[in-house]
């Protein structure tokens, strides 16, 4: 679709060779899940002679030890207790039930952007670049600003080709308004023909609304920007697309209005209680490690990309990384747990 617009528009002119529009069309790297790239990125790639390169072939294979590590070792052990909860959340306490919402955030995460990475890894070998899918978005300030980091190609799609046809920004607030929740339904929809995935839609649509009119209503001061407020910003904006991820998961509404009513309904006497049972104590606080070391990895990262980072290390301590990378996908990689993507039924 994108191709045609582009083409339809006069942005792009029309790919005369079969073979080179076909391989756009159907490039395995990026084929069943994306990023999904507009033609004016690959298509000029695919003209050129590849030989081969050591740099992109050594950052190929960066990117898809990460992206492995992603998957099968943070998104695949977290699914595990994910799975118990969505299963049968009134079986469990309030507090394991919010846990397990908070380990889906993680796993939806880890388990596409890991995608992504095999993704710009794998095409990254060959000598094609790929746009870059996620830019760490759970590090985000506002809602706004978890949708230009998570699943970039997605969501300057339908900005692209729904948002600004629309209207945008150009018309009155209101209209503007319309806008934003039209995108979202139609997000929503794209996911699926399930109510779970408009109701997902609507609360992202309602957060962007909610947060355009605080923004035009209230000023914050110099305060806003401290450390400590910056923190309390990136935890709520987590909360709230925490809270939506409930209905991306369930499979239909009255599983969302199970995990909803226990997430509500946290009682002190869960803190006394084991999560999922004293067997699981060790693998939760695996996964808990998991998670911790993953937000330490962002936070280290910055603005730069992974790529960027690690080959700014020294020679050793990147092959030190890498090798440990390796050691603990081998030791706690969760083969007997490893599903297909998430995104592959979308």
């Amino acid at each position: 679709m994108s191709y045609t617009i582009e083409v339809y528009r006069g942005n792009f002119k029309a790919e005369r060779n079969f073979g080179i529009y076909s391989l756009y069309v159907m490039f395995y790297p990026q084929l069943v899940a994306g990023p999904i790239e507009r033609p004016q990125n690959v298509l000029p790639q695919l003209h050129k002679y590849h030989r081969f390169n050591e740099t992109d072939f050594s950052n190929g294979l960066k990117l898809i030890v990460w992206g492995l590590f992603q998957k099968v070792v943070i998104a695949d052990n977290l699914s595990e207790f994910v799975a118990l909860i969505y299963k049968n959340a009134a079986s469990y306490t309030g507090l394991a039930v919010v846990v397990g919402c908070i380990f889906f955030s993680f796993q939806i995460y880890c388990d596409f952007a890991g995608y992504s990475n095999i993704a710009l890894g794998t095409a990254r070998v060959m000598g094609i670049y790929l746009m870059t899918n996620f830019e760490r978005p759970y590090l985000s300030q506002s809602i706004s600003e978890f949708w230009s980091r998570w699943h970039i190609s997605l969501s300057t799609w339908f900005r692209d080709y729904v948002y600004i046809p629309l209207g945008g920004n150009r018309g009155t607030k209101s209209r503007t308004y319309f806008n934003q929740m039209t995108v979202f339904l139609l997000s929503g929809l794209w996911h699926g023909a399930n109510w779970t995935f408009v109701v997902w839609g609507t609360l992202h649509g309602s957060y962007l609304v909610i947060e355009s009119i605080a923004k035009s209503s209230f000023t914050l001061g110099n305060w806003s920007k401290t450390k400590f407020f910056i923190q309390v910003k990136r935890l709520w904006v987590f909360a709230f697309v925490t809270f939506a991820w409930i209905f991306f998961r369930a499979k239909d509404f009255k599983n969302a209005h199970d995990v909803v009513y226990k997430v509500t309904h946290v009682k002190f006497s869960d803190w006394l209680l084991p999560l999922f049972g004293s067997d699981k104590t060790y693998s939760i606080c695996i996964c808990f490690t998991l998670i911790i070391f993953l937000l330490t990895m962002e936070l280290i990262q910055g603005n730069k990309s992974f790529l960027e980072m690690i080959n700014g290390w020294s020679k050793q301590l990147r092959w030190a990384f890498l090798l440990g990378l390796i050691v603990v996908f081998l030791v706690l990689g969760a083969f007997h747990n490893s599903g297909e993507f998430i995104y592959f039924k979308f």
